[in-house]
C-alpha cells in the first residue's frame, strides 16, 4: 500500500557514490591523475549525503542532487516566465507574485516586490481597495471574530485566516502534524471530512471538525450517522467547532474521493472503511433531504456537542435554494451559528474538470448571495460567514471581507508555506515533497518542526498584511469594511464603480417587511420543506 520513491530519485548520487569509489580506488592505486575524476564525484556524494540529512527542503531529502534542479530554475524564474507561465484552470496566467509571497512570508522574509505592480491597472475588471487620506494606527494584536449564536455555549474566537479542509489521507501524516502545530494558539485548523486522527490531537491546535456524506468517525457501520460516536468526537476539547459539508468549490455536488492505495489500516481505522479500497463518499446526506430537516439536524449535532458552534459548509449554486433554508431557519427558530461559503474557484486534490470549470457560483458571487439572503431576512447578526477559495494574500482577505465575510480560510496558500511545489500529483501518491501522499519515504522528508514555523509565519505576517491595509483605509477594525471601499474598472480604461453601486445590497429585515423587485419572486419560490428549485 505504502510504496518507496522509485530508485530513479537516487540514481545521481548512486551513481556519484560509485564513480567517487572507483576513481579515488585509481586515484590510490594506479595514478594521482585519477583525483582530477574523483574530487568532483566526492563533492557531489558528500552534497547528496548532505541533502539526505538536512530538513528544510523536502525536495533534496526526496530527490538529492537532482532537486537542486528545480532551485537553479527558481533561482532565474523570472527571465524564463515567458517561456514557462502556470496558467489557472481559467486560463488566465497563474499569479506569480501571489506564490512568491506565500513562500516568503512562510520563510519568514518581508514579502515586497521591486518597482511596482505589474498589474495592467487599466485592464477591465481591474479591483483595488481605496486608501484614506487619514490612515490609522495599526493594531498590534490580530483581530478574532466570535463564532457563536443565541443556541451556542461555548462560542469560539476565530481567526481572520485560518487552514481550510484537508483530510489526513489527501494530506500525509507529518503534513497534518505540522499545519496542527502552527496553528497551535493562533488559528484554527480544518480537518476536513476524513476525519479526526491522532495527527490532528498530538500537538492540540485548535480543531474545526468536517463531517461530510461519508460522515467518518461518526459513521455506522453501514455508512450512515452515528450520534454516539459524534458526541464522543465533538466533545473533544480540541474540537472547537463542527461543520457540515454541504459542497465544496471545485466538485459540488460530489462527495470526496479517495483513492484505494492511499487507504493503508491507519486511514481505514480513522475513516471506518475497508483497508485498500478507494472511498467515494455519497453526493448527498443520507440524515437529511430539505432544508427543514437540515436545520433539526443542526439542532441535534449542537445538543450532541455540549453547545458548540455548528456551522454548515456548500458552495453556491442557486438564490432560491439559500433563501429555502432562510426560511427553514426563520420557521423552526433555528439556525447553524457559522456558514462557511467556497467558491467555485476553490480547490481540491481531485476535481472533474468540468465540475471545476462548469459548476457552481464563483466566491464573489456566492459571498454576497449568502451575506443579504441572511440579512434581508434578519438572520445575519446571529451567523458568521467565512469565506474560502483561492485566499492567498492580505488584500484578499480585506476583499471578502469587504464583499460580506466575516473571516476566511485557506488551502492552497497553506500547502504552499508547507513547500507544496503545485506538481498536481496529489492523486497519485507520489507527491515530491512528502505533503499530499501516504508514502512513508516521501512524507518523511517533510520535517514537522520546519513547517509548522513557515505555516505559523506565513499565517501571522499575511493577517498582519490585512492590518495593515485596513489601518492605511483610515478604519480601526475589519467590521468597519463596507462594500463602497472595494472598486472594479467596468472597461479597460473606462469607469470605476464601487461594489456598494455595481450590487444590490440588502436592509436588515427587508426581505420579511418589503422585498425588492429584484428578490421578490425568488423569495416568493423559497420553500423551506424543498430545496429545488
Amino acid at each position: 500500500m505504502k510504496k518507496r520513491p522509485g530508485l530513479a530519485c537516487y540514481t545521481p548520487l548512486t551513481a556519484c557514490a560509485a564513480i567517487a569509489v572507483c576513481t579515488t580506488a585509481l586515484a590510490c592505486a594506479r595514478s594521482s591523475w585519477w583525483w582530477v575524476a574523483a574530487m568532483p564525484a566526492l563533492g557531489l556524494t558528500a552534497l547528496g549525503v548532505r541533502d539526505l540529512l538536512q530538513r528544510r527542503h523536502a525536495i533534496l531529502r526526496n530527490y538529492p542532487l537532482l532537486g537542486h534542479a528545480r532551485y537553479a530554475l527558481e533561482s532565474i524564474r523570472p527571465e524564463l516566465q515567458q517561456y514557462f507561465v502556470e496558467r489557472n484552470v481559467d486560463g488566465r496566467p497563474y499569479d506569480r507574485d501571489v506564490r512568491d509571497a506565500v513562500y516568503q512570508r512562510a520563510k519568514g522574509i518581508e514579502a515586497k516586490t521591486a518597482f511596482g505592480t505589474e498589474r495592467d491597472v487599466y485592464a477591465e475588471g481591474h479591483e483595488f481597495l481605496t486608501p484614506s487620506m487619514a490612515p490609522r494606527t495599526l493594531r498590534q494584536e490580530p483581530p478574532t471574530v466570535l463564532v457563536g449564536g443565541p443556541a451556542c455555549t461555548q462560542p469560539y474566537a476565530m481567526s481572520l485566516l485560518n487552514v481550510s479542509a484537508m483530510s489526513f489521507g489527501a494530506l500525509s501524516a507529518n503534513a497534518v502534524l505540522a499545519l496542527n502545530k502552527g496553528a497551535r494558539g493562533r488559528f484554527a485548523h480544518d480537518t476536513g471530512e476524513g476525519g479526526i486522527s491522532e495527527y490532528h490531537l498530538r500537538h492540540g491546535g485548535d480543531l474545526i471538525w468536517q463531517i461530510g456524506t461519508g460522515y467518518f468517525g461518526c459513521r455506522t457501520p453501514d455508512g450512515d450517522f452515528d450520534g454516539d460516536a459524534f458526541r464522543a468526537q465533538a466533545r473533544r476539547p480540541s474540537v472547537k467547532c463542527v461543520l457540515l459539508k454541504l459542497s465544496q468549490g471545485a466538485k459540488p455536488g460530489l462527495g470526496g474521493l479517495l483513492p484505494g492505495s492511499k487507504v493503508d489500516s491507519e486511514i481505514a481505522a480513522v475513516r471506518s472503511v475497508p483497508v485498500g479500497r478507494t472511498v467515494a463518499s455519497p453526493p448527498h446526506h443520507r440524515v437529511f433531504s430539505t432544508p427543514r430537516e437540515l436545520i433539526h439536524f443542526i439542532a441535534r449535532m449542537r445538543d450532541l456537542a455540549a453547545g458548540k458552534p455548528i456551522g454548515i459548509k456548500l458552495c453556491v449554486g442557486d438564490r432560491i435554494q439559500v433563501l429555502s433554508l432562510c426560511k427553514a431557519m426563520l420557521e423552526e427558530g433555528v439556525s447553524p451559528d457559522f456558514i462557511v461559503v467556497d467558491g467555485s474557484e476553490g480547490g481540491t486534490g481531485a476535481a472533474p474538470p468540468e465540475f471545476a470549470d462548469e459548476m457552481g457560483m464563483p466566491l464573489t458571487e456566492g459571498l454576497m448571495t449568502v451575506h443579504n439572503a441572511l440579512t434581508g431576512t434578519g438572520l445575519r447578526q446571529h451567523i458568521r460567514i467565512g469565506a474560502s477559495g483561492k485566499i492567498a494574500t492580505g488584500g484578499d482577505i480585506v476583499k471578502r471581507l469587504a464583499q460580506g465575510a466575516d473571516y476566511t480560510n485557506a488551502a492552497r496558500a497553506m500547502m504552499l508555506a508547507l513547500g507544496c511545489i503545485q506538481a498536481r500529483a496529489c492523486h497519485t501518491n507520489a507527491c515530491p515533497t512528502g505533503v499530499a501522499t501516504q508514502d512513508t519515504h516521501r512524507a518523511r522528508a517533510l520535517d514537522v518542526t520546519e513547517k509548522a514555523d513557515r505555516v505559523r509565519r506565513y499565517q501571522a505576517a499575511t493577517v498582519r498584511s490585512a492590518q495593515h491595509i485596513i489601518a492605511a483605509m483610515g478604519l480601526d477594525a475589519p467590521e468597519q469594511l463596507h462594500p463602497r471601499m472595494l472598486r472594479r474598472r467596468l472597461t479597460t480604461g473606462g469607469a470605476i464603480r464601487s461594489y456598494a453601486d455595481l450590487y444590490e445590497w440588502l436592509e436588515d429585515r427587508q426581505l420579511l417587511n418589503d422585498p425588492p423587485p429584484s428578490w421578490r419572486a425568488d423569495w416568493d419560490a423559497a420553500d423551506p420543506d424543498r430545496f429545488g428549485l
